[in-house]
């Protein structure tokens, strides 16, 4: 494995971004991270209610893909990791809870049977009309909903698949790229004149893979303490996090290197990775890359909030499984609930005399919601788990976590200004941008383009026997002070 040697400034200490120093480390690069806020993580946040260690932020990652689950072990997690205690959901629809159905890829059926019970009589059979119509051209590119409506059935759309992608991008599912968000039914569009056969065909191949083991993965004391992991780690081999350092300006040096400056402090770095969300990423890219920084700027983003609640665990009865999804169409508040403490066999372990559970409210183009405070948030979510779920008692504790602009959308076209935003970056020698606005927004995901931006800075870098060999230097003080 060739080194990268020399000099990199790490903007950002989410996952992708502490991944990258990680990986940086690895090869022999010396690095510096600099976070704009008080901790690292970002939308991965351990924390507590009621005493009760919880996540704030993502809850699992999926498993399939290695990258989470291998740099968790690397970081000394290993005996940690866990899957979801039972992986059984439901669907709060048409007035009840209804077993979440089986066999479906991102809420797509491969039959109709399926979905029998969650969509009407006549979406049953609008869904078989599948196998009858003409193939469904899909181009560069195309809506999820519009696509998949187009081939089943709006109710497919407004009962399965708007709440599966609700509670992964927050998003509209009418105006979600297929390509970016749910490439293997993109790729099944393209090959298949009927979708339900396409379905069909993932569901073989992910019944191959489930032999392998689970697809979701959980952290004994919640995926937020996987970031801190790897922030240890960065500093155990030598890297150095400074949080609460916001950069300001992002300037080529007269030698082919970066200045990246806080406020009055400096550093010279032979390399930067951009790990920073789109809109940070393109104001300090406006002076030196601005067609990247506009392609940046069209990047949307949708906020949300979880709230998090704790009972006593006498009188308290929930539904079996992990928890339940919300369709849209149904007009609840709620998009969401995890049953945390039947999800997560550590929670339930840790707090026996507990039950904790938490909501999601919080869409894409939603914002009256958001505007409500805490207590207000707590409370329609009590309401609504009691609608459906019959939980009448009173929480010994709540917390709500809002993520202001924390979910990048994906719309049609979009691994296309992707594209153009890296074309544009690339022309910059030493640069590379990373984390969920690109290629995913999952961790596994986040991690990988951390993973492709060390390779493209170790590119730019490869061959030079001696760079400029900065320290790391601020302007009051002695090296990354």
């Amino acid at each position: 494995m060739r080194e990268v040697q020399g000099q990199v400034v790490v903007i950002g200490a989410g996952i992708a971004g502490l991944a990258a120093a990680h990986r940086l480390l690895e090869r022999g690069a010396r690095v510096t991270v600099l976070e704009a806020s008080g901790r690292v993580g970002g939308k991965l946040l351990p924390g507590e209610v009621a005493g009760a260690r919880v996540d704030l932020g993502a809850e699992s990652m999926l498993a399939r893909r290695l990258e989470a689950v291998a740099l968790a072990r690397e970081v000394g997690l290993a005996d940690r990791l866990q899957p979801p205690a039972t992986a059984t959901a439901s669907l709060w629809t048409r007035g009840a809870l209804r077993p979440f159905p089986k066999g479906h890829v991102m809420g797509v059926p491969g039959t109709a049977s399926a979905l029998a019970g969650v969509v009407s009589e006549e979406g049953l059979a609008r869904i078989e009309r599948d196998a009858e119509l003409p193939r469904t051209e899909v181009g560069d590119d195309v809506a999820v909903g519009e696509y998949v409506a187009e081939r089943l059935g709006r109710e497919v759309v407004d009962r399965l698949l708007e709440p599966m992608l609700g509670g992964v991008y927050a998003g509209d599912a009418y105006r979600i790229s297929m390509r970016s968000a749910v490439p293997q039914l993109f790729q099944a569009a393209r090959t298949h004149t009927s979708l339900t056969e396409g379905v069909r065909e993932l569901q073989a191949k992910a019944a191959v893979a489930q032999q392998t083991g689970p697809v979701f993965m959980g952290i004994r004391g919640g995926i937020g303490t996987l970031p801190l992991a790897v922030a240890d780690s960065v500093r155990a081999r030598g890297g150095e996090i400074l949080t609460r350092t916001p950069v300001t300006e992002l300037r080529r040096t007269p030698e082919g290197g970066w200045q990246v400056r806080s406020g009055e402090r400096e550093w010279r770095a032979d390399a930067v990775i951009l790990a920073a969300p789109a809109p940070a990423a393109a104001r300090l890219l406006r002076a030196e890359n601005p067609a990247a920084a506009a392609e940046l700027d069209g990047v949307e983003y949708a906020s949300m909030a979880l709230i998090t609640l704790a009972y006593r665990r006498a009188g308290t009865a929930l539904p079996d499984g992990s928890g339940f999804l919300v369709p849209p169409v149904d007009g609840h508040t709620i998009k969401a609930s995890t049953f945390a403490s039947q999800k997560w066999g550590w929670i339930a372990d840790e707090n026996p005399d507990l039950v904790v559970l938490r909501t999601s409210v919080g869409r894409y183009g939603e914002t009256e919601i958001l505007q409500r405070d805490d207590s207000e948030l707590a409370d329609v979510s009590r309401q609504d788990l009691k609608a459906a779920t019959g939980l009448d008692a009173t929480p010994v504790a709540t917390r709500v976590t809002r993520w202001d602009d924390g979910l990048p959308q994906y719309p049609v076209g979009h691994h296309a200004r992707v594209s153009r935003i890296r074309e544009h970056v690339a022309r910059l020698p030493g640069l590379a941008v990373c984390g969920a606005a690109y290629d995913g927004v999952g961790i596994p995901a986040c991690i990988a383009s951390a993973y492709a931006a060390v390779d493209q800075v170790q590119g730019d870098l490869r061959g030079v026997e001696q760079l400029t060999a900065h320290p790391v230097q601020s302007l009051h003080g002695g090296a990354g002070e």
